[in-house]
């Protein structure tokens, strides 16, 4: 149950609109309900202002379409990352309104959160458009979080932090292709850069993106390294260590190819800056 429903739950018991007993039972579940192959934490959003968000490897189509119902009865929204399109299909053909994302891997029900307007809420826009580079202002005054692939090759975990992001209620700016080994083209899109809350840089092969970035900004970047490069990359860990070796402060790293990680660090860290 998400903090809006509960407090509309507790203002009906107050109204006697709800008796005591009705809402004992709709609260029976807190803080999980057992589904025997699954424990859903529903009380989740309650304590860190997000729900749980259902990680699709490894889990069958069928085991998924309950989780879904299920979460999506407790919350009124769904997440669902790392889901391949076949197993996409499948829930989708039992919860037609689901939206996916193939590039991210991401499965959307209902309708995104709801950020106060001080949480940075575009009003001229819906949430996740791309948004384009305006002018440049006081950093954060737009509060979009903007999220940068160093490459074609980084889109996917880039593109699942920008769907995730965007179904957390942010607006943002998906800036693509504006690695170091072209400088011209983020220094192109710098002022976008720099209007945004937050920025989530992902990058493969030396995984120098973010640390540019941070050299370049006064908010926090939070960098994401990829499995994208030859041989000597490592699937990701020389990214990973040049990472977390940068010589720019205010970078914060995630795993590698933790784009939905990225997502909530960065949703947190503006609502955080925000006070929302």
């Amino acid at each position: 149950m998400d903090p809006q429903r509960l407090q509309q739950l507790l203002a009906a018991v107050a109204a006697g609109e709800v008796s005591p007993e009705e809402a004992r039972e709709r609260l029976a579940e807190l803080p999980f309900a057992d589904l025997g192959f699954a424990k859903l934490d529903l009380h989740r959003e309650l304590r860190s202002g997000l729900p749980e968000a259902v990680y699709a490897e490894g889990k069958q189509a069928d085991d998924l379409v309950a989780i879904c119902r299920r979460v999506l009865a407790a919350h009124g929204r769904v997440l669902v990352t790392r889901l391949d399109a076949a197993k996409a299909a499948a829930v989708r053909a039992e919860l037609p309104q689901a939206v996916y994302n193939e590039r991210g891997r991401v499965l959307t029900l209902g309708e995104p959160h709801e950020l106060a307007p001080s949480a940075g809420r575009r009003a001229d826009g819906p949430v996740g458009d791309e948004g384009t580079a305006g002018e440049e202002g006081t950093a954060g005054e737009e509060g979009t979080v903007a999220v940068l692939a160093a490459g074609t090759s980084d889109l996917g975990v880039a593109e699942e932090a920008a769907a995730c992001l965007a179904f957390f209620g942010h607006p943002v700016d998906r800036l693509w292709d504006v690695g170091v080994a072209g400088l011209h083209r983020l220094l192109g899109n710098l002022p976008a850069v720099r209007r945004a809350r937050v920025v989530v840089a992902v990058a493969g092969m030396d995984g120098a993106l973010p640390t540019v970035v941070s050299s370049l900004v006064r908010v926090p970047v939070v960098a994401v390294p990829t499995s994208v490069g030859y041989g000597a990359s490592f699937g990701g860990l020389a990214a990973l260590l040049t990472m977390l070796n940068s010589c720019a402060p205010g970078v914060g790293v995630v795993n590698i190819d933790n784009g939905y990680g990225a997502a909530v660090l960065a949703s947190r860290i503006a609502r955080s800056g925000a006070g929302a």
